[in-house]
């Protein structure tokens, strides 16, 4: 593949083809980033740290599918510089009508010329010109050099360079589909040859450049003076001769006409750095391309196929599979009876371990397990074709903690292997952990993403059809992949060695993050019993309730209508009914939460309280049926925790998502109530922290007086409100307390005073006036607050109190909302992210502690601050010692971390 690359790299002008004339595509970048930027909805594509990436989502789906369907062997993309140009200069209007750019696309074009980079396209931009200058100099150049030539564009003024060597793909509903103009295409469309498209397009003027037209002619007019008198140039010299009311606006606005053909004529003879014959694609840097899509959240499969598929150093041209892996495997296909040998073997040595899991709960149901050596041997297995031998040996070996072995998940695996039977001790490295650790801002933590980041590798799929493979066969390829993706493990884990050590995050991983995965494995297995009854008959509350609200909206409307429909609800509440406009977007006026409840103030109008209602009994009844689906036939949820979802190192869970419970709401405790105590035990018991966020906060900022209101004993909230409004803590009322404590937890989360405001319900500059009270008695948070994002701003990323990094390079981002929104992330980072790490030592305080005393009592679950322990009969008392001392335990902090326990039947119950 690399000697194939090279030749094409090598390769200019028409020698690059063989048997055919060579292709030169020809995209207008700004052109297209902008139509790719109205085509997808900004909401549905923007990063974890803010940065929308919709156009760039939009164009790179557009420029795979054009490179897929063009196959051109020469390509390049032109740019704009600015709208300063010298159609600026002769006609100072030019484009003056044209509404500021959105913010959201502000930094999206740069991004998609990072992108280009990775795929080493040649980028113009051109100081003075446009890109239609730049595209219609190398399509001249290109078609006297004997190429065929495609241009991408969204501007028709390019349809005067069509020929029969030029065709321009204009795009006719968003970027996802272009239509070929040929020059019978242009003479069907506007009866007129492409020459003479400019002259027409003099007349008919151009809204969107800020052209004028001529009052009262139309299209249709303007092809017929053209076609009739034959050329502009004519028009205008026989202009006397133009009939009518039309005729003489033409001779009005003349002079303007002139200038629109001089302004719409293209430039054919830019001065550029270099020809058609240099653009020949090269292959891409496969490893930029995967982390710039990585970076930016681009996780769609397809799509990353589409591009790569277009890459000219794929070994075999239109290639969509990703290249093997660069390393030799010695690897053994293992037959009954032929695992224990090889271990006896190899067993002693780092081993890289990867499988294909068919697991689900109960099932019993494990595929291939591959292992992998560094020095190249490699064994693949089915765990039902092993005999006695072999299962005792690999059991013995994967439970052995001398054994050291690589892993990519090692939840997962753990999961996976408890299913056979076989425990996991001895893991060194997990290679998805590691590589959260130095880029926790990073959305998938995928293998193959890792490889080629980290190892300039890519890997085959493991696995194909049913997973299986027969022994004997002659066909390895699965076999082989997998064995491969195990040494893949193993290479990996080497390098995040190196990585863990740059960052200073070797002894997170070992003393905090791999000893919790191993734990919420063991957590996952146990699962919490669920009450089906309960929240089957919760689920028919809900639904209830959601039907009462669709018929109270129809009878406030005044028809019937679909609730679920933004459209309709807008014609409603906007329309028929005349309610205050809210923000306006694509599709009209917003309708989300923020502005029902806005509304709901605003207005005497009972239709958005209802809305509201809906969609929240709505969202209440499919969070129950979630849960109900996930009832395994042990009886018992299993949730899946996820370590690497939070860049802030806070535990997540999916199938189903626990924090979707709502804490503090009669129904959300309804839901609670459905869990229960499973049995052979006694009673569930609740654990959590108090003010935990409050308390790092105080540690971190060193503030005297608040480490004080914390070490006072007194309610937290009203002492801070007593010193904020001075007033003596008696005369704090709850509206006091209530705000206090908003503003307290919103410094946590990085708040704004806007923030608050809307929060609180009060004016921006109330807000600020509160805000700068606290300041002013808490002077040691204000500093902290702010040495916090200088600091982070200086070194690029923030820390925990045990060496948790989160990385903001947006912090010095020269657009301002990514840049605020890096600077609340720094705020927020350094308190969320310890308390988050204390949790996890807690955990595993008590987990250790539980099995030291022997007890048969254990953890079941982590949401939010909370710990779920599952209390053995006679068990109760110890575990609640040893639960507030471990805990309380956990870490040392300037306000001491006080912890609450409560016990029941179920989670509502031991609430506390």
């Amino acid at each position: 593949m690399a000697a194939k690359a090279a030749k094409k790299s090598e390769a200019t002008g028409t020698e690059a083809v063989e048997g055919g004339r060579p292709r030169l595509l020809l995209m207008d970048g700004h052109s297209m980033a902008y139509r790719a930027f109205f085509a997808l909805p900004v909401e549905n594509f923007t990063t974890a740290t803010g940065q929308p990436t919709n156009a760039i989502y939009g164009f790179a789906s557009m420029l795979a599918n054009t490179l897929r369907d063009e196959a051109p062997t020469h390509f390049a993309v032109a740019f704009d510089v600015s709208r300063k140009t010298w159609r600026s200069e002769e006609f100072p209007d030019y484009k003056a009508n044209r509404s500021k750019t959105p913010d959201e696309f502000r930094g999206q074009v740069e991004l998609i010329g990072e992108m280009l980079d990775a795929m080493h396209v040649k980028r113009f931009a051109v100081e003075g010109f446009e890109a239609d200058d730049v595209i219609a100099t190398l399509a001249t150049q290109a078609t006297a050099q004997g190429f065929e030539v495609s241009i991408v564009t969204g501007d028709r003024d390019s349809f005067q360079l069509v020929t029969d060597d030029v065709t321009v793909l204009y795009p006719t509903k968003g970027v996802s589909e272009l239509t070929r103009f040929t020059p019978e295409k242009v003479q069907e469309k506007y009866g007129l040859t492409p020459a003479q498209y400019p002259d027409f397009a003099a007349l008919r003027g151009d809204p969107s450049d800020n052209l004028p037209g001529i009052p009262g002619v139309g299209e249709k007019t303007a092809a017929k003076w053209i076609n009739q008198f034959g050329s502009f140039a004519e028009l205008v010299e026989r202009a006397e001769e133009v009939k009518g009311k039309a005729g003489q606006n033409f001779r009005d606005h003349l002079e303007a006409v002139k200038l629109n053909r001089v302004l719409t004529e293209m430039v054919r003879d830019v001065e550029l750095p270099c020809g058609p014959a240099e653009l020949v694609r090269e292959a891409y840097d496969r490893k930029a391309l995967t982390v710039f899509l990585e970076a930016l959240e681009i996780r769609n499969q397809g799509l990353r196929e589409r591009l790569l598929a277009a890459d000219p150093g794929a070994e075999e041209a239109g290639d969509a599979g990703p290249a093997p892996a660069e390393v030799e495997i010695d690897g053994t296909v293992a037959g009954a009876g032929e695992l224990a040998p090889w271990l006896a073997e190899h067993g002693g040595k780092l081993l890289g371990v990867s499988t294909v899991d068919t697991w689900t709960v109960g099932s019993g149901s494990v595929a291939e397990v591959a292992l992998a050596t560094a020095e190249g041997p490699a064994v693949w297995f089915d765990p039902t074709e092993l005999d006695e031998a072999d299962e005792r040996a690999f059991a013995a070996w994967s439970a052995d903690p001398a054994s050291h072995k690589v892993m990519h998940n090692v939840k997962g695996l753990m999961r996976v292997f408890g299913e056979h039977g076989w425990s996991i001790d001895g893991v060194t490295m997990d290679t998805a952990l590691a590589a959260y650790l130095v880029k926790p801002g990073r959305r998938s933590f995928a293998l193959d993403a890792l490889s080629v980041e980290y190892l300039g590798r890519d890997l085959a799929p493991a696995a194909e059809g049913d997973g299986q493979l027969a022994f004997g066969a002659d066909d390895r390829a699965q076999a082989d992949a997998l064995m491969n993706q195990a040494r893949t493990v193993l290479d990996l884990g080497a390098a995040m060695t190196t990585k863990l050590d740059e960052v200073g995050a070797a002894e997170l991983l070992r003393d905090l993050e791999l000893p919790t995965s191993v734990l919420l494995a063991r957590m996952e297995r146990a699962g919490i019993a669920a009450d089906r009854g309960w929240l089957e008959r919760i689920e028919q509350q809900f639904a209830a309730a959601v039907q009462q609200a669709v018929q109270e909206a129809h009878a406030a409307a005044g028809h019937e209508f679909n609730l679920g429909s933004p459209k309709q609800l807008q014609e409603v509440l906007f329309g028929e009914l005349g309610l205050p406009k809210t923000k306006k977007t694509k599709t009209g006026y917003t309708t989300d939460a923020d502005a029902l409840a806005w509304l709901a103030a605003q207005t005497e109008n009972e239709l958005p309280v209802i809305m509201l209602r809906h969609r929240e009994q709505s969202k209440l009844r499919t969070t129950v049926e979630g849960l109900i689906k996930t009832i395994a036939a042990d009886g018992r949820i299993h949730t899946t925790f996820n370590q690497t979802v939070a860049a802030t190192g806070r535990l997540s869970s999916t199938e189903p998502n626990l924090q979707n419970i709502p804490v503090r709401t009669d129904e959300g405790r309804a839901i609670r109530r459905g869990f229960v105590v499973g049995e052979g035990y006694e009673s569930l018991l609740t654990a959590d922290y108090s003010q935990i966020e409050l308390r790092v906060m105080a540690h971190l900022s060193e503030d005297e007086g608040l480490i004080e209101a914390f070490t006072s004993g007194e309610d937290l909230h009203t002492t801070v409100a007593s010193q904020v409004f001075s007033v003596d803590k008696s005369e704090v009322d709850p509206e006091m307390r209530r705000k206090i404590k908003a503003m307290s937890y919103g410094l946590a989360y990085g708040l704004s005073a806007f923030g608050l405001s809307q929060q609180l319900g009060i004016q921006p500059d109330e807000a600020r006036r509160l805000m700068d009270n606290f300041f002013e008695r808490f002077g040691g948070v204000r500093d902290y607050l702010q040495d916090v994002v200088d600091k982070a701003r200086a070194t690029g990323y923030t820390e925990t109190i045990m060496g948790r990094r989160r990385y903001l390079p947006d912090l010095n981002s020269d657009n301002r909302q990514r840049r605020e929104m890096a600077e609340r992330m720094a705020l927020n980072a350094p308190i969320q992210g310890t308390a988050a790490d204390i949790v996890k030592v807690a955990m595993l305080r008590v987990d250790e502690a539980l099995r030291a005393a022997e007890l048969s009592s254990r953890m079941l679950l982590q949401v939010h601050d909370e710990i779920v322990v599952e209390v053995a009969p006679g068990e109760r008392a110890q575990v609640d010692e040893l639960v507030r001392r471990e805990m309380a335990g956990a870490v040392e902090l300037r306000a001491p971390l006080d912890v609450s326990v409560g016990y029941g039947g179920d989670w509502e119950s031991a609430a506390h």
